[in-house]
């Protein structure tokens, strides 16, 4: 018995000799424990307004594009048509006329909606030529609470765009960039007045560019991206994170109606030629060579042992065009522009049409088996009628 109490008493007081030294670890090197111990960093910061802003060298992704839209947002525009229409009559209205006399409304107000961007702090305002086409009253309605009729400049059908201009004062002109410097991968902000809700942003990047083929336009060369257009974003803003405008929004891809990720924009910089020409000038001035023409199909070209890319035939002459006086006939394959192969109809055209009036270019090509090179001198192109055209 006594050896055991020996025991206890030696254990508690190895015990408390441990917790004693313990207890002055603690106070005189308190990293020892520290260091023993998992480290749970938490990291708080609030970005100031200038960490918020991007600049043109930044790499990483902001915080905010906040600062991109409040330069922007001032200079986009809610556009309401208005235009008197004819009205196809119903069901009802043939009965009520037979049965009771009453003649049907021959014409109802149809009105429409778009967007628009102040161009220059004269009034210039630049948007779709789909969306005031046809409108016998264009109302713009700033994002200030003013709001003006607007007069149309001009339009160019061809590239879809209308110079519009109204009369009030302080318009906030918006910045313009450069869109032969923008890259796929780059972050864009689309602005505009989609299904009539008010003025609305959206993010995505730039998915392509040089975007051609695509049917929607005579002279094509647009940016993609995949902010989300909706109908009403049409003459809307396509900016880059300082607020820069680079796109005018155009049209969407889809089959449902709404945005599936795939919007085009028309660079600024096509949309700034097309502007400046029709204020100047009061219509877009483009070469011309007076043909009606496709691609040529592959079994002709194979047949014809005409290489890739294989070019576009003449299907049509127009009468007094420039490509009548050269010589040209139906069925001629063109093969290339100032040594420059043609790929196809829109190639051709996107070539001819830089051209000015009065120059005149080399055109080689092939007539059944034969080659053959034509000096021919560039007309401007007309509004093209096809009442006109030889067959």
């Amino acid at each position: 018995m006594r050896k055991f109490k020996q025991i206890i008493l030696f254990l508690f007081q190895f015990a408390t000799i441990g917790l004693a030294a313990a207890f002055v670890i603690l106070i005189m090197k308190p990293e020892l424990v520290q260091n023993i111990r998992p480290k749970i960093e938490i990291r708080q910061h609030s970005p100031t307004k200038t960490e918020r802003a991007v600049t043109h060298s930044d790499q990483t992704a902001p915080f905010s594009y906040s600062t991109a839209v409040k330069q922007a947002s001032p200079s986009v525009v809610n556009i309401y048509t208005a235009k008197v229409v004819a009205k196809q009559p119903t069901t009802e209205d043939i009965l009520k006329y037979y049965f009771n006399g009453t003649t049907p409304e021959r014409s109802e107000l149809q009105t429409s909606l778009g967007s628009g961007v102040i161009m220059t702090s004269q009034g210039h305002i630049i948007t779709n030529n789909h969306v005031i086409s046809g409108a016998q009253e264009i109302q713009v309605l700033l994002t200030d609470g003013r709001n003006a009729m607007a007069k149309i400049i001009g339009t160019d059908p061809e590239t879809d765009l209308a110079v519009l201009k109204i009369q009030l004062d302080k318009l906030p002109g918006i910045t313009v960039g450069d869109s032969d410097n923008i890259e796929v991968g780059d972050v864009v902000l689309a602005i505009g007045n989609p299904f009539g809700v008010g003025q609305t942003v959206t993010q995505g990047i730039i998915s392509a560019t040089g975007r051609k083929r695509l049917g929607l336009n005579t002279f094509e060369n647009f940016i993609q991206t995949d902010a989300a257009i909706n109908p009403g974003n049409s003459g809307g803003t396509l900016v880059n994170p300082r607020g820069e405008l680079i796109g005018i929004n155009s049209a969407i891809f889809s089959r449902s109606g709404g945005s599936q990720g795939i919007g085009f924009a028309i660079p600024i910089n096509l949309v700034r030629d097309v502007m400046t020409q029709i204020i100047e000038k009061g219509h877009v001035v483009r070469g011309w060579l007076g043909i009606r023409m496709r691609n040529v199909p592959v079994d002709l070209a194979q047949s014809l042992n005409i290489p890739a890319p294989g070019g576009v035939i003449i299907t049509g002459i127009f009468e007094d065009g420039p490509a009548l006086k050269a010589g040209l006939k139906p069925g001629d394959i063109l093969l290339s522009v100032n040594r420059k192969p043609v790929y196809d109809v829109r190639s051709l055209l996107d070539a001819v049409a830089k051209q000015k009036p009065g120059s005149i270019i080399k055109l080689a090509g092939q007539r059944e088996k034969r080659k053959f090179t034509a000096s021919i001198t560039v007309a401007q192109r007309p509004v093209i009628t096809f009442t006109n055209l030889r067959k």
